[in-house]
C-alpha cells in the first residue's frame, strides 16, 4: 500500500514541477526578460545576467524535485564544471538533463534546438540569454560555439543531439568534436545516470519508475585534443577520431544503463 501510495505521490509531484516549469518559463519570458530588455539595452550585459536567472530558475526546479521526494541528485567532480570558457560534453539519458547541469554551471550557455525559440513557453528565456541554436549544422552553427566560449561563457552540448535511445547503440553528432577541433579545446566530459530510468526518450511524464530516481553527474577528466589534432592529417579526420573516443567514452554509461 506504501509503495502504491508512493508511486501515486510521485506521479503528482512530476505534474506539479512540470507545471512549475511551464507556468515560470511564461512569467519569465512576458514579465522578467521584457523588463530586463528595458533596463539593460547592450546585449552583451544582458545576456550573462539572463543566464544568471536562468540558472537560479533551475537551482530552484532542482531543489523541488528533491524536496518533493522525485529523485536524489549526486555530484562528482564539481570542481571540474568552475571557471570560464569550457566546451562541457554530456550524454543525456532524462528529459532533465540541461535543467540538472545549467543548475550546476555558471554562465553555462547551451546548443538548443531553435523550435525553443519559437514555442512560447521557451521563447523568452531562451532568446533573452542568447544560447545557441542548432538550425544550421553546418559552419555556422561551429562559429556560433566558439564565439560563445571565446567571451567566457561555458558551452554545454549534448552530442547525441537528442535523448539518448535504451534500446540502440549510441550515436554522437559529429558537431561538438568539430567545435573542439577548430577551437583547439579541450573536452570537459560529463557521465548522467538514472537509476531507475526515468523521463526517458519515448516516456511520458507520468510514467514513473516504482521507486525514487537516483541521479549521478560525474565530471570527468579533461580529454586533452592536442593528440587527436598531431594524429590527423587534417581537422575532419582530428574531428572524426575524436568523435570516436567520445563514443567509446560516453558508451560505457550507455551499456550499464540499458542492460
Amino acid at each position: 500500500m506504501f509503495d502504491r501510495l508512493g508511486h501515486a505521490w510521485r506521479v503528482l509531484a512530476t505534474g506539479a514541477c512540470f507545471i512549475v516549469f511551464g507556468v515560470g518559463s511564461l512569467l519569465l519570458g512576458v514579465v522578467v526578460f521584457p523588463l530586463l530588455n528595458t533596463v539593460v539595452r547592450k546585449r552583451e550585459r544582458r545576456a550573462p545576467l539572463a543566464r544568471g536567472v536562468i540558472r537560479a530558475t533551475f537551482r530552484f526546479l532542482v531543489w523541488l524535485m528533491r524536496a518533493t521526494g522525485l529523485m536524489t541528485v549526486e555530484v562528482q567532480g564539481l570542481d571540474r564544471l568552475r571557471g570560464g570558457g569550457r566546451l562541457i560534453l554530456a550524454n543525456h539519458p532524462t528529459l532533465i538533463d540541461v535543467v540538472l547541469l545549467m543548475a550546476l554551471v555558471e554562465q553555462a550557455d547551451c546548443v538548443v534546438k531553435g523550435a525553443l525559440g519559437r514555442n512560447p513557453v521557451t521563447r523568452g528565456p531562451v532568446l533573452a540569454a542568447g544560447f545557441v541554436f542548432n538550425d544550421d549544422g553546418g559552419e555556422e552553427l561551429v562559429a556560433d560555439c566558439l564565439r560563445s566560449l571565446r567571451t567566457g561563457n561555458n558551452l554545454i552540448i549534448f552530442p547525441e543531439g537528442t535523448r539518448s535511445s535504451r534500446t540502440e547503440p549510441m550515436r554522437l553528432l559529429r558537431g561538438a568534436a568539430r567545435v573542439a577541433v577548430h577551437g583547439v579545446l579541450d573536452v570537459t566530459p560529463v557521465r548522467i545516470s538514472c537509476t531507475p530510468a526515468t523521463l526517458a526518450k519515448g516516456e511520458k511524464w507520468y510514467q514513473v519508475p516504482a521507486r525514487r530516481a537516483h541521479i549521478l553527474i560525474a565530471v570527468g577528466e579533461a580529454i586533452a585534443i592536442s593528440p587527436f589534432i598531431a594524429g590527423a592529417a587534417n581537422p575532419a579526420l582530428a574531428a572524426r577520431h575524436l568523435n570516436r573516443h567520445l563514443t567509446d567514452y560516453f558508451s560505457k554509461e550507455h551499456d550499464l544503463a540499458s542492460a
